[in-house]
C-alpha cells in the first residue's frame, strides 16, 4: 500500500519527468507526438491549414506530414477535399481516429509502467538541475 508522500511524489514526477513516445518504423517513417497532435488540431477545425497554424507551422509543413502520415498505413489517416463552396476542408478517417486513440493508449500505458521508475528519479535528481532550463537530449 503506497503512503500519500509517494503518491504525491509519484504524481510530481509525473508532471516534471514527461516520456515521449516514438515509433520508428523500417526506413525514415516515425510516429509521435507532434503528427498526433496535428491530427487533434484536424479534428477539432476541420482544415489542414488551421491545424497548422494552431502548432505555429506552414500549410506545407502541416501538409507534409499529413501526407507522410496517409502513406505509411494501408489506409488514409486524413481525407481532405478540395475547394467548393464550403472552401474544402480536412477530416480524420475512421482509421485516423483509431490511430489517435491507440497512440495516446500506448502513451498512457507507457506512464503506467514506469510511474515508479520516475518517482526515482525524481527523487534522485539534483535539485537544482530540476529548477533550471531544458537541456538537449543526451
Amino acid at each position: 500500500m503506497r503512503s500519500k508522500r509517494s503518491d504525491a511524489m509519484n504524481k510530481a514526477a509525473q508532471q516534471s519527468l514527461k516520456p515521449i513516445l516514438r515509433i520508428s518504423f523500417s526506413g525514415h517513417d516515425r510516429l509521435g507526438r507532434g503528427k498526433m497532435e496535428l491530427l487533434e488540431h484536424i479534428r477539432e477545425t476541420g482544415s489542414i491549414s488551421a491545424a497548422g497554424r494552431a502548432m505555429d507551422m506552414s500549410y506545407r509543413r502541416a501538409w507534409l506530414l499529413i501526407s507522410e502520415l496517409n502513406h505509411m498505413f494501408q489506409e488514409p489517416v486524413v481525407e481532405s477535399q478540395r475547394g467548393g463552396q464550403k472552401g474544402g476542408g480536412a477530416a480524420l478517417t475512421p482509421f485516423g481516429e483509431e490511430l489517435l486513440r491507440r497512440f495516446r493508449g500506448m502513451e498512457s500505458s507507457v506512464r503506467a509502467a514506469i510511474a515508479g521508475d520516475l518517482e526515482w528519479l525524481e527523487a534522485n535528481r539534483n535539485p537544482s538541475d530540476a529548477a533550471s532550463e531544458p537541456r538537449a537530449e543526451s
